[in-house]
């Protein structure tokens, strides 16, 4: 079978690669397409993942929509007529829904996002689309739902391993009580008229006074008085740090996810909430979901509380783990179409 994939983001990488490297050493042809968004790249290059660029530059907010997304769909279409492919895959999947309906190959979509803007011109075209269980809205019946989470297809026991190494270039030990906060740039198509915290400042001068250190991880610039915060570590050693840190607080609701589902405790901050850290929360207790008015404070309390917990988090994560999927099986399943 010959299959091709598309990356479009950093989280894409991870949550591909296992199954990339799996149908590859079973003798699959899999073409990997990409576009350079922050450190997607980088990620492709750390995982040992052949790929190609379709488009270089990413324009987030409308002009990604209207002018990046229809270039990137061009060239896509280009090559899968080119190339031929069985299935076509992505998460997302706006141009893999369209292509594969363009070139008649079988087009696999994954999602875990109900507000993203792409769902409406996405979904009508795509033969399948695979969504955890927790999915709030019900696409009918080419919606097919799995007892997982994105994160699971690379942050699984079977899949990860943390690795204390992550500490060698860091002025920390992994007994060190920290905190990994996320901050997001709010530029993206879902994010716009969205928001998180009102004052990082803030957030930090509080965390610290608990005697918690704060590594910070931005997508766009902090103050300048926070700069000797940024966690100094590779992108793809980041989820090596999650694990051994106290607590996440941040607005991507994926690094919360992916936090959770390793045993640390994670305050989500962010104006919008979906189906899955909405579960994480109210069946596991591994997330605090932070929205409305007061989000910021409240964020800063929940955080502070789960710092002075004595709560065992690998108890709640045995749980999750032994009621969630390993999410690469998932994605071989849906590949596979058998």
């Amino acid at each position: 079978m010959h299959y091709c994939i598309t990356i479009q983001h950093p989280a894409h990488v991870h949550f591909f690669k296992h199954a990339i490297w799996e149908l590859r050493e079973h003798g699959h042809e899999v073409s990997v397409f990409a576009r350079d968004k922050e450190v997607t790249v980088e990620l492709l290059e750390a995982a040992d993942i052949d790929y190609e660029l379709l488009i270089r530059g990413q324009s987030d907010g409308m002009r990604g929509l209207l002018v990046d997304q229809p270039r990137w769909e061009f060239r896509l279409l280009q090559r899968a007529r080119e190339i031929e492919p069985d299935v076509v895959c992505a998460i997302g999947g706006t141009a893999v829904a369209h292509v594969g309906a363009l070139i008649g190959a079988r087009s696999v979509v994954f999602t875990d996002t109900e507000h993203a803007p792409g769902n409406t011109i996405t979904f009508p075209f795509a033969d399948e689309i695979w969504t955890p269980s927790c999915y709030t809205d019900d696409i009918g019946e080419k919606q097919h739902r799995y007892d997982g989470y994105h994160e699971l297809a690379y942050l699984h026991p079977d899949r990860f391993e943390p690795d204390p190494g992550v500490f060698d270039s860091l002025d920390l030990d992994p007994d060190d009580r920290f905190v990994v906060l996320r901050v997001v740039s709010w530029e993206a198509s879902h994010d716009i008229g969205e928001g998180g915290f009102n004052d990082v400042t803030d957030v930090v001068t509080r965390l610290e006074s608990t005697g918690a250190k704060v590594l910070i991880t931005a997508e766009a610039g902090v103050p300048n008085t926070l700069r000797d915060r940024q966690a100094q570590i590779p992108p793809h050693r980041m989820h090596d740090l999650l694990a051994y840190a106290d607590c996440f607080v941040g607005e991507g609701a994926t690094m919360a996810a992916e936090s959770a589902v390793l045993g640390t405790p994670a305050v989500y901050v962010n104006s919008l909430r979906m189906g899955y850290t909405d579960e994480i929360e109210a069946k596991y207790g591994l997330l605090v979901n932070c929205q409305g008015a007061y989000r910021h404070q409240r964020a800063i309390d929940s955080a502070v509380s789960l710092l002075e917990s004595d709560t065992q988090w690998e108890k709640k994560r045995a749980q999750l783990l032994e009621e969630r999927t390993d999410t690469t099986a998932v994605i071989l399943e849906a590949l596979d179409g058998s």
